[in-house]
């Protein structure tokens, strides 16, 4: 079996599982975010009480921290009036960041786990050798009650990255090169196991980048093999035993999709669709374009490595007068990093934006919404129209390196000139 297959198994009581089959399984950890006030609705309509166990679920306030308005404030107070009345050990409020980064960092994520939040980006754990998937409020309201949810053991497809990345290529660029191959519709319900060489040497936030994305190719979920970056930062924070699942070594993938790192360089997902991606120089050789807003962070890439590699490229230049630039850190831990490192005050001096960590103006609510006809470059996971705004503006995907660079000048740059 897979070791995801192997999880399924463990937490659903059974010694194996087959592709295509509906089980039920435990779940290790659940998480809702502030746009799900229905679970707590759900919850209570389903004869909910109280939470099956007050140590495996939280909330965590993310994509409106802190309110922009009246109708997100009282979720919040509603969501918190549910959290104290069940005595959660964990809950993450406005001061704190995107779900996605502050559970690892609490330590409810580790290898061999199933975790479920109301929030598609779950796919992002999978970087830990968990199983991580996104569901809806009566779905979350079920887990709530009973602890264990229902599951179709998907099929699995393998993505092997080989090679070792040149310089001015990121974990974003890799990804946005396999996405751009794979389509947005190339793994619907299934999972994408990654391997190969690049992975089993990559940093903990750019697996987490990696597997994040995967998502955007309708993946249920995603899995890395832990490496020892990974069991490190776990052992350091897990709050329970973790066990590494690990996979057959005559497993048979549905498919395999083999990519040279090595080969690749910057990428660009170009308006309006996450599959549609072009090597940056294509772009660039084609037409100038202008920008108005470079964002750098959301749960793909506001964590310390992107931040650094920003102000590393902003250190010493200041973005062109009229164009803004937003940085939002993916949690407090990051932002407390990054100003102890200085990142944050070689970013402000460049002329950007710090905002309070969170989702920001990814999911189009606040933080640095777009206006009509607007461009903006962004180091987060989607662009389709509305997506950070107006349904008029124009978003490109890109690495926060690529970000950086493209707001000294104002225009799209390649960021390889300035590292």
């Amino acid at each position: 079996m897979h070791a995801l297959e192997k999880i399924l198994a463990r937490n659903s009581g059974r010694k194996t599982v087959h592709t295509g089959e509906i089980v039920t399984a435990k779940v290790d950890f659940a998480e809702i975010n502030d746009l799900y006030l229905q679970t707590v609705y759900s919850f209570y309509e389903m004869g909910g009480e109280k939470v099956w166990d007050n140590e495996r679920c939280a909330f965590v306030f993310d994509h409106y921290a802190p309110c922009p308005d009246i109708k997100s404030a009282q979720n919040h107070k509603e969501m918190r009036a549910f959290a104290q009345k069940n005595g959660l050990r964990f809950h993450f409020d406005t001061n704190c960041g995107v779900c996605h980064q502050v559970m690892p960092e609490a330590g409810v994520i580790y290898p061999g786990m199933i975790v479920v939040a109301t929030d598609s980006h779950t796919t992002t754990h999978g970087a830990f050798g968990a199983m991580g998937t996104g569901c809806g409020a009566t779905d979350m309201a079920t887990i709530l009650m009973t602890g264990e949810l229902w599951f179709r053991v998907p099929e699995i497809i393998e993505v092997r990255l080989e090679g070792q990345a040149p310089e001015g290529v990121f974990p974003k660029d890799v990804i946005l090169s396999v996405l751009g191959r794979i389509r947005a519709d190339g793994a619907v319900y299934k999972a994408i196991d990654f391997t190969g060489s690049y992975i089993e040497q990559l940093n903990v936030a750019g697996r987490m980048t990696i597997c994040n994305m995967a998502v955007e190719m309708g993946a249920k979920t995603a899995y890395m093999q832990p490496n020892e970056d990974v069991l490190n930062y776990v052992k350091e924070r897990a709050v329970r035993p973790f066990e590494v699942q690990y996979t057959d070594p005559d497993f048979v993938y549905e498919e395999s999709y083999v990519f040279d790192v090595s080969a690749m360089e910057p990428q660009l997902a170009c308006p309006d669709s996450v599959e549609n991606v072009h090597p940056l120089s294509e772009v660039t050789a084609k037409e100038d374009v202008m920008l108005n807003q470079g964002y750098i962070g959301s749960c793909t890439d506001g964590r310390v490595e992107d931040i650094a590699v920003a102000a590393k490229i902003l250190r010493g230049h200041h973005i062109p007068e009229h164009t803004r630039l937003v940085v939002v850190p993916a949690s407090r831990e990051v932002m407390l990093a990054c100003m102890e490192k200085g990142y944050i005050q070689d970013l402000m001096n460049a002329g950007a934006t710090i905002t309070t960590p969170g989702c920001g103006a990814c999911l189009g609510a606040h933080e640095g919404i777009l206006a009509p006809g607007e461009i903006c470059i962004t180091s987060t996971n989607r662009n389709f129209p509305g997506r950070m705004g107006s349904t008029e503006a124009h978003l490109y995907l890109a690495s926060p390196a690529t970000v950086a660079a493209s707001m000294i000048n104002g225009r799209i740059t390649d960021p390889r000139k300035y590292l």
